[in-house]
């Protein structure tokens, strides 16, 4: 029988050239792409699939939790988590949420297709540059007040509530937040975040 599989990643090109790859595969039937997490859960209860392809992004704002809820509601569902850089964080929230695989997105097309067939199988499929992360955690770039300005950031609050909460001038805050977009290459301050959380610095 074919392993059915649902792949979520945000990126149209890259979702569509997965799609594409697995299903030309013999053993293996794509029964749906979504381009986020957040429509996922419905889908996977729809079609009920043997394997998700998860890509964690910025967009997916709790990733452990779309995992936690496949694996409650669907349970006889594998996830497979697709990561560009893992942090020993990430690797454990995922694995205690119940991913049963990790495969970073810089790997091959081939690894990507053994592990999903050792899920389908039963089986557990671990990147080995997941594990390294745990063995290997990397250093925080940021300041311990730098931590705490983007903490409180990443409750949506606007500069001027951040440095109230702070006591802290106005421009000392957006200061901070500069350096803090600098040092993690985020695009804006709720990514930071994200890539924060993702690195376990938060």
């Amino acid at each position: 029988m074919a392993i059915h599989v649902v792949v979520a990643e945000d990126m149209g090109l890259l979702r569509g050239a997965l799609c594409a790859a697995l299903s030309s595969e013999e053993d293996m039937n794509v029964v749906a792409d979504v381009p986020d997490g957040g429509d996922l859960l419905t889908v996977v209860r729809r079609c009920r699939p043997d394997v998700v392809v998860l890509a964690l992004t910025p967009e997916l704002p709790d990733p452990v939790a779309v995992v936690a809820g496949i694996t409650v509601e669907v349970p006889d569902t594998a996830v497979l988590v697709m990561s560009h850089r893992w942090s020993p964080a990430l690797v454990e929230a995922a694995l205690a949420a119940g991913a049963r695989g990790l495969i970073g997105k810089d790997g091959s097309l081939v690894d990507l297709v053994r592990a999903i067939r050792a899920l389908a199988a039963g089986e557990r499929a671990i990147d080995p540059a997941a594990a390294v992360a745990v063995l290997s955690p990397r250093e925080v770039p940021l300041t311990a007040r730098e931590l705490d300005v983007l903490r409180v950031a990443a409750e949506g609050l606007p500069l001027k509530e951040i440095a109230a909460r702070l006591f802290l001038a106005h421009g000392t805050v957006r200061n901070h937040l500069s350096a803090i977009l600098r040092k993690t290459g985020a695009r804006n301050r709720m990514e930071a975040v994200w890539r924060a959380r993702r690195d376990g610095w938060l």
